[in-house]
Parts: C-alpha cells; structure tokens; sequence
C-alpha cells in the first residue's frame, strides 16, 4: 500500500491539506464508484474465524488472528458470541483445514494467510448459493490452494447463525462506512480526477459478429454485428474482518473490487492506485492501435527487466497501464504539494519586509520543490523495478499536461506515438542521484518524526537545535527549552510529542521511583496535547502513531494494562503509516492480552 511521506517545508501541513474542495453532494455512482458490503467476502472471512485450536497453556484459541481495528475488533467479539453454538463436527471441519493450511505457509504473517481467502471470495457465485466457479483452469495457484474451503464456507452459511444474522451484519458494516470511508472516498474521486481533468468510463463497448440463418436455407448465413455495452463498476468493500491497515484489491472482467476495513482513509491508501487503474485501463484499451505501434520496443524494455525479476508480467499492455498509473500516483502528488506550497510562498513573500526574508523564503521554497522530486524519482524507481517501466516517460509528459486543462483520454494517443525507446535506457541509474537524497530524507524522517514532519521554520529551527541538546542527554536543558517554545506555540503537535519523549527519556536515567513517576506524569501529559491537537486540527499520521504507543507505554508502567489495550488500539486504527508505529502496537497489544 502506499503512503504519502511529507517532508520538508514550513507551507506543507499534511496530505488532506492538498485535497480540492468537495463538491457539496458528489454522486459517486457517478463516477463509478460504490461503497458496499461483499456478503461472500463476509462469510468466507466468518467461517475463517470459526477455526479454532488449542495452545501451548491449554487455551481455545482463534488458529487465524489478524489484527483487527476497533470496530473489527467488537465485531469480531460479536461474532465469536453468535457462533458459540456452532455445530462441533463442522468447527472441526473449519479448524482442520485452516491448520494445515498454516502449517504449509510457516512464515507467512496473519494478514497475508488471510489475502488467498479473500479472493477466493470472488470466485464463488453471490450468496447464498455460494457455488464454485465453472472454469478453474484460468485460476491464480493461490486461489486454487484454498478453493477446497468452499464447501466448508457453503456448510458454515447454510448450518450456522451466521445466513440469519447477516442482514444485520450488513447494516452495521454499512453504517460503519457512511463514516469515515464515504467522505475520504469523495475526496480521492476529486482529487485524482481533477488533476486527470476527466471522468471515467463507465461502460466498455464491444462489437460482437454473430451469425443467423438466411431463410430456409440450412448452409447460406447473414452475418451481423452486434454492438453490447457492458457497465464498468468500482466497488470500495467494507469488510470489518479485513487486517487493519490492509487493502486487498481484485480486478474481475468490468468490476474493480477494494477490500478494506471500514474505518480506512483513503488518501493515503492503495485504494487510490486502484481507482487510478479502474480509469486508466480503458483508456489504454481505446489506444490499442497505436500501442502496437511501440509494442516491440516496450517488450525490448520489459524483457530486459524481467531478467532481474521473472515474475513480472511479460503483458505489455499491462504494463503500460500498470506505468501510467504509476506515474499519475507520483505526479498528483508532487504536482499538490508544490502547488500549494507555491502559492503558500507567495503569500510569505508578500507579508515579508525585508530583501533577505524574501529571498530566505524563495530558497527554501526551492528546497522543498528539489525533494518533492527526489521522492517521486524513488516512487517512480521502485514501480520501475516492480514491472511499469514507463512510468518514467509518462511521467515526464503529464508534467506537459498538468496546467494545460486537457483531458487525459485526448492526450494518451499523443503520448504513446511521441515514445524514443532509446531514451528510456538507464532510467534508473539517470535518478540514482535523486534517489539516494530521497532515501537519506525518509531515514532522516524515520529517526527525528517529531521534528521532520514539517520544514524548516522558525520552530522547526528551534527543534533542531533542542534536537542536539537531546543528543548530548541535556534532559533539563532541552526540556525548559521546550516549554518555552509550547508556551509559543501551543498548537504545535511536534513541540509536545518532544516534551513528552525528553520527560520519557528523563525518567529512565532515574532510579528514584517517585521522581520517575512525576517526569513519566510529565511526559503523559504531553502526549495527550498531542491528541487534543489532533481532534482540532490535521496532525501528520506518524507522528500521532508515535505518540499512542508512547502514551500507551506509559499506562503499562502504571500497570493499566486494559487502557493501554485501548491506546494501542488506536495506533494500529491508523494503519502501518510510513514512519510510525504499527507493527509495535500490534505486537504489544497481543503481548498484554497474552498477559492478562
């Protein structure tokens, strides 16, 4: 999934910042797009938690735990509470499969068990009927290796209270969605489709020859062609047992299908890719022709990249789509963040009175600019060696379109026939200055998250300096030095996220445990102003994972293990943000359940 890292300059605040005003209203059927519960998604996932085994210390334990967000996680008691009283001869049925299931993919981590299932899913015929597909052939391995949980999945839905249940499962999945997902879903649509300057295609027309027979005659026949006209949909799916953090996306014929737990913001999703894909592909199909003109350079392109990695697809259509999404993914971004800390800098400059201020702004304006590429040349890279190896060409022309008002459709056509295979030899090492800046930047934002997450400005300035007083352990010196700049600043989230990290650090060089009680209290009380900034204003989502399992951290010391739960909870909400705290917050949620 991908992240949007924001680095870097006084004008840039987060990604929601950059999102166009939403039209009061927006129809997303009209642009393709429905947000709704997969019934076959929810059963399969259902039966998948009715397998049980037991552990080491002789508990009835899940076999399959995917970590969860809050509201997955009160469903998931819910349900476990509705199946109590499923028949035992069938959870054993359940659990045998999905141990050996397990025991053939050892390291694989519970979210990635989980991925096979759920496209499993959609190869079976809508509920409840839940049937196997036809054809198997064509079948992904993966998909084939779990598709013999199918009758078990008919047998759960037909002998348990799950079919019973699930129109209220429904409503409670959807109510959950009208929250968060619908609103983020509008913003994506406005977004991306804004800087496409276009509108989806929401049928795909084809022509089909069939023949007829001419009167009475048995060998004489009249060919005719009919024109059919199938509807392309993108549906954006619920699913309240999906892994936190997690997008599980599927392509099937005309139906684009994204699996993500309810409470999921999609600016910073994969769930953007994919609607990117569902609207580039008929664009890529409509230039059919004209790719074949190119064809055989691009397969010249792409075998030398498949020498490196043979499993990626030697299809060169889908690579050409694959690429121009990728480069779309990477521009939008660049093109909104500079644009706004373009017309950020201006209104500085305006404000600023002497020559020197001004020229202070434009040149840090011209650093931001400088590694806001740099970050899209490490985007474009990695999508390069993932198989869309024109992801660079493309985009080097939509650089040309961006301002231009231009309908992408139009400019497609023009793109591919404008294409130098010769240019595109040695892409990456043409970038492999830029990208180890960019990777240095991402390390830099790693190590220092409370002070990188916005550039330079006076506090930032000021961060930087208390920084190497931290680094000298100078707890009392760089902690005054933070009150002062609080006390400036008190809506400054990366001030007290500090404040709490110095007192956290303070008490630790303690042995006096009243004292480190009072610095840890200290410390406690900063992080939470970090939260009451966040319920005010946007606060970069790293920083806010940093500050839950730091606050979280605390509460374990006090021995309040069941609040701690809690805080954790909220961190692993937020999804495995670039630079934040996920992973650990899963990891001691199930250590402090271990616990209890």
């Amino acid at each position: 999934m991908k992240k949007l890292l924001i680095v870097g300059f006084v004008f840039i605040l987060s990604a929601g910042v950059f999102a166009q005003s939403v039209p009061q209203g927006l129809d997303l059927a009209n642009y393709g797009v429905r947000i709704e519960p997969d019934k076959r998604v929810m059963t399969v996932l259902a039966t998948l938690e009715a397998a049980r085994t037991t552990n080491t210390a002789g508990e009835n334990v899940p076999v399959i735990k995917t970590p969860l967000s809050a509201e997955g996680e009160k469903f998931r008691e819910l349900l476990t509470s509705d199946l109590a009283a499923l028949n035992d001869e069938l959870r054993q049925r359940i659990s045998t499969f999905v141990l050996q299931y397990k025991k053939r993919y050892p390291n694989a981590s519970e979210a990635e068990l989980v991925t096979p299932f759920i496209s499993m899913a959609y190869a079976l015929t809508p509920a409840p009927d839940l049937a196997d597909p036809v054809v198997t052939g064509d079948l992904p391995g993966n998909l084939l290796d779990v598709l013999d949980f199918s009758p078990l999945v008919r047998d759960f839905y037909r002998r348990s209270s799950f079919s019973a249940n699930i129109g209220e499962y429904v409503k409670l999945y959807q109510r959950a969605a009208d929250g968060k997902l619908r609103s983020s879903a509008r913003e994506m649509v406005n977004e991306l489709l804004n800087y496409l300057h276009t509108r989806p295609h929401l049928t795909f027309t084809e022509r089909i020859q069939t023949q007829t027979q001419k009167g009475k005659s048995k060998s004489a026949t009249l060919k005719k062609v009919e024109i059919r006209e199938r509807e392309r949909r993108f549906f954006i799916v619920p699913e309240m047992l999906a892994p936190t953090g997690s997008v599980h996306f599927l392509n099937v014929k005309d139906d684009y299908f994204a699996i993500v737990p309810p409470q999921t913001d999609l600016s910073g999703s994969g769930v953007r890719r994919a609607y990117l894909q569902f609207v580039i592909d008929p664009l890529v199909i409509n230039n059919s022709k004209d790719i074949a003109t190119i064809r055989e350079s691009v397969k010249k392109i792409l075998e030398e990249r498949r020498k490196v990695d043979a499993t990626i697809s030697p299809d060169i259509y889908l690579t050409i789509s694959r690429s121009l999404v990728a480069a779309v993914e990477a521009r939008q971004t660049e093109h909104a963040l500079v644009s706004h800390a373009t017309a950020r800098a201006r209104q500085q400059i305006e404000k600023a009175k002497t020559t020197q201020e001004k020229l202070a702004i434009s040149q840090e304006l011209q650093k931001y600019v400088q590694s806001r590429a740099d970050e899209t040349a490490l985007q474009l890279s990695e999508s390069y060696e993932k198989g869309s190896v024109l992801a660079f060409y493309f985009a080097e022309q939509l650089k040309g379109v961006e301002d231009s008002g231009f309908d992408i459709a139009s400019s497609i056509r023009e793109m591919i026939l404008s294409f130098d295979s010769a240019k595109e030899v040695g892409r990456l090492d043409q970038f492999s200055a830029a990208r180890k800046r960019a990777l240095a930047a991402r390390s830099e934002r790693k190590n220092n998250p409370g002070i990188a997450a916005v550039a330079e400005n006076p506090v930032t300035a000021r961060l930087l300096e208390i920084q190497a007083t931290i680094a000298a352990k100078d707890y009392e010196k760089a902690y005054s030095g933070l009150k002062v700049l609080a006390s400036a600043n008190p809506s400054e989230p990366r001030v007290f996220y500090n404040l709490g990290r110095v007192a956290s650090l303070s008490a630790e060089s303690l042995t006096d445990s009243d004292q480190q009680s009072v610095k840890l209290l200290e410390a406690k009380q900063a992080y939470e102003n970090v939260v009451r900034i966040a319920h005010k204003q946007q606060v970069d989502p790293a920083l806010l994972s940093l500050t839950y399992v730091a606050l979280a951290k605390i509460y374990e010391f006090f021995d309040d293990k069941t609040y701690a739960i809690g805080i954790y909870d909220r961190a692993i909400r937020l999804g495995p943000v670039a630079g934040g705290a996920h992973d650990e917050a899963v990891a001691a949620k199930q250590r402090l359940i271990k616990e209890q």
